[in-house]
Order: C-alpha cells, then sequence, then structure tokens
C-alpha cells in the first residue's frame, strides 16, 4: 500500500492542465518552424548565390583577371541582397530564438555562419586585387557555405513532427549534394582549364562524386514525390550522359596526357545547369516543408480548440479545504477509479480525461517511432563528419583523404558506412 500527501495549492493543479499544455507545446514548436522555414529559404537562396560566387571567382583569377569580370559583378550584387535577405530573416526570428532557445548547438550554428558572412567584403577585396589563389578562395567559399547548411542541419534536428523532420533531411542531403556538385565543377574547371588532371585531382573528383551519390541516397528516402520525380527527370536529362563520359576524361588521362581546354567551359556549363535543376528540387522541398508546417498548424490549434470544448463542461474540481491523504492501493484494480472521485474530480470526467492522455499519448509514441528514421539519418551524417575529423588530426590526411579511409575500411570489412564511423569514433574514445 502506497501514501501520498495531499496538499492545498493556492491554484489547484490538474490533469486537464498539462494535457492542454502538451498541446500548446506542440503548436509553439510549429509556430517555431513556421519562422524557421522563411530562414531556411533564405539560406538555400544564399548558399547558391555564393556558390555561383565561387565558381565566377574561380574563373575570374584562373584568367588573371579577364574573365567573367562583368558576371562577377552582377553575382555580387545580387549576394548582396541574398545576405541582407537571410539576415533580416534571422532578425524577425531572433526574440523567439534568443527567448526560447530550443537548441544551443542552433544558435552557435547561426553565429558561425554569421561569423562567416561578416569575412565575405575582405575575401571579395582580397578577390579583387588577386592577393588570393584560386584554391585558397575556393575553400573559404566551402566553409562559408557548409557553415549556412549546418544551420538547416542543426535546425532537423529540433524537429518533433516526423514528416517536417524528413522534409528537413532531405532538405539539408539536396543541399550538400549540390554543394558537393558545385565543388566538382570548380575541381573539373580546374582540370580541364590546365588541360590535365593529376593524381590527386583526380582522386578528388572521385571522392566528390560518390559523397553527392551518398547524399542524394538519403534525399530520396525523404524526399517528397513532386522532388523526386524533379529527381528523377535530372537523372534522366541527356546532359548527365555528357557530364559522366568528361567525369571518366576526369580520371582516367592521367597527368601525362593533355586535354582539349576547351573542354572547361563545356564542363562548367553543364554542372551550371545541374546545379540549378538541383537548386529547383531544394525550392519545392522547401516549399513542401513550408506546406507541412501550415497543415500540422491548423490541424494542431483545431485539435487544441476542439480540446478545450470537451474538457470545458466538465469545469474545475473544487479545491480541498484541508489536507487529505490519498490511499492507493495497487493490489486492488477497483480502486483506481474511485482514487480520481477521492481527488474531488467526478468519476466519469476522471475517466474522460484518462482516455484524452491515453490519445495523446498513444500519438506521441507513434511520432516518436517516425521520426527514428529521420533522427538516424541525421545522426550517422554527424558520426561520419567526427569519424573524418578524427581520421584527419589522427593521421595528418586531408579531408578526401579521411574520406577515402572511411570508405576502404568499410568496404574491406563489408559493412556500412555509417557503423564503421561510429566504431572510429568509439575507438578513439577508448584510446583518448
Amino acid at each position: 500500500m502506497n501514501t501520498r500527501p495531499h496538499s492545498t495549492c493556492p491554484s489547484a493543479i490538474h490533469a486537464a492542465d498539462f494535457l492542454m499544455a502538451s498541446r500548446q507545446c506542440e503548436i509553439r514548436n510549429l509556430e517555431y518552424f513556421l519562422q524557421m522555414g522563411c530562414v531556411v529559404q533564405n539560406i538555400g537562396n544564399l548558399v547558391h548565390g555564393l556558390q555561383r560566387e565561387r565558381g565566377a571567382t574561380n574563373l575570374f583569377l584562373g584568367s588573371g583577371g579577364h574573365r567573367f569580370v562583368g558576371e562577377r559583378r552582377r553575382i555580387l550584387k545580387e549576394n548582396d541582397q541574398l545576405a541582407k535577405r537571410f539576415r533580416a530573416a534571422l532578425a524577425d526570428t531572433q526574440e523567439d530564438l534568443i527567448t526560447h532557445p530550443v537548441s544551443s548547438s542552433l544558435l552557435s550554428h547561426i553565429a558561425s555562419a554569421l561569423h562567416g558572412l561578416d569575412q565575405l567584403a575582405e575575401q571579395r577585396r582580397r578577390v579583387d586585387d588577386r592577393s588570393v589563389t584560386v584554391a585558397s578562395a575556393t575553400e573559404w567559399f566551402c566553409t562559408t557555405i557548409h557553415g549556412l547548411i549546418a544551420v538547416v542541419f542543426e535546425a532537423a534536428e529540433t524537429a518533433a513532427d516526423p514528416a517536417i523532420a524528413g522534409l528537413l533531411v532531405a532538405m539539408v542531403h539536396v543541399m550538400n549534394g549540390k554543394e558537393y556538385c558545385g565543388q566538382e565543377r570548380a575541381a573539373g574547371s580546374a582540370g580541364f582549364s590546365d588541360g590535365r588532371f593529376d593524381s590527386a585531382l583526380s582522386r578528388r573528383m572521385m571522392h566528390l562524386v560518390e559523397a553527392q551519390e551518398r547524399c542524394f541516397e538519403v534525399f530520396a528516402e525523404f524526399a517528397n514525390e513532386d522532388s523526386l520525380s524533379l529527381w528523377q527527370a535530372l537523372r534522366a536529362h541527356p546532359r548527365e550522359l555528357e557530364i559522366e563520359r568528361m567525369r571518366q576524361l576526369a580520371v582516367s588521362v592521367g597527368p601525362f596526357k593533355t586535354l582539349d581546354e576547351a573542354l572547361a567551359d563545356r564542363w562548367f556549363t553543364l554542372m551550371t545547369e545541374r546545379m540549378d535543376d538541383l537548386k529547383r528540387i531544394e525550392d519545392n522541398m522547401e516549399s513542401a516543408f513550408h506546406q507541412r508546417c501550415v497543415a500540422r498548424y491548423t490541424e494542431a490549434r483545431h485539435s487544441l480548440t476542439h480540446q478545450e470544448s470537451l474538457l470545458s463542461p466538465l469545469g474545475k474540481p473544487p479545491a480541498a479545504s484541508a489536507p487529505r491523504l490519498v490511499v492507493c492501493d495497487s493490489a486492488q484494480s477497483d480502486h483506481g477509479s474511485d482514487a480520481w472521485a477521492s481527488d474531488g474530480v467526478g468519476r466519469q470526467s476522471g475517466r474522460f480525461i484518462m482516455e484524452l492522455l491515453q490519445e495523446q499519448a498513444r500519438r506521441l509514441r507513434e511520432m516518436s517511432e517516425e521520426l527514428k528514421g529521420a533522427r538516424e539519418a541525421l545522426e550517422d551524417r554527424r558520426t561520419q563528419e567526427k569519424a573524418v575529423l578524427l581520421l584527419m588530426e589522427r593521421r595528418d590526411i586531408s579531408n578526401d583523404e579521411a574520406h577515402r579511409l572511411l570508405r576502404k575500411l568499410a568496404m574491406d570489412q563489408g559493412r556500412r558506412l555509417p557503423d564503421v564511423a561510429r566504431a572510429v569514433v568509439s575507438m578513439a574514445g577508448v584510446l583518448g
């Protein structure tokens, strides 16, 4: 037999209050994602703009400042506007993000992304002066773009609705895939412009192709039907065959054979078209994400109103006039319903609230189960990044080499890449 003291409070606390609070918490989370949707959209647009600027910058620097002068200047102006819109979208959500933070990691990544953008003017000045190499400029753009995409990744981590989380997972992976595509465009342009690919550049090309495929596999798992249709259309486009043929040239020609330098322009055009198509897929994902947020918000508001209408006639149970002792005997199941009455709640209303609680608990359990797939995909990506960083530090190798080593370990052991990455991270923890 268990006993618990029951004391009088100035304002009585009831199960119905917390039931309603649970719904309100869900609504606040959806309101947050409606706001974050605007931030995510602006991140996608800014990332695409920076990818275009990176391409124009590479051609400008590679030509000694003779090519893409006007085009680059136009892109810079457009990107200034995109950056302003991104900052404005953040400003609209800043109060809620800081007053009711959902993730310290998200706030940290936003700060990092803004810090990267703060360096943009200085980076452009160095490009104008041609005091920076193509490789250094490319690295800066890649780092800045990665920081922006990481904000979307962290936002996906905070999603409580399975469909919203899944769409964000798909979106962040198509954004990453497009970024790898942009890096492949830059690497290929360098090789074709030079008329040859050395072994290091060929390996980098292969790594970037494989990285894209990994991203698009995850994207396809979580994407909506319209986005999948666009992806299938992209894969079926005749352009893809030409890109594949040029990829084969890049990885097979060797350092002692020369290529027609005119191929560089064709490669750049093809890959730019591919990236533009990927941006259309990304935009479709963003639209689906927004529609899902609106639909879920409307549904949650309706559900809250419905619950309020059901609970309102029950009224509030009278407050106890003095402290009492509630006796609960778990051995006698019939006493369960009496316990409601002993607390001042009518037996009928108590059972009704219990039914609502059970229904909400069931729905939340189902949502939690559906979230597992999206969370696992995000965790796999995070773990692989950790493993790559560990390999880079421990073996003093580059990012590409660490990725290749991780893939080789997975192939040699016949295991999934995420499983091998987890083993690497775990082993590092043991070794210290």
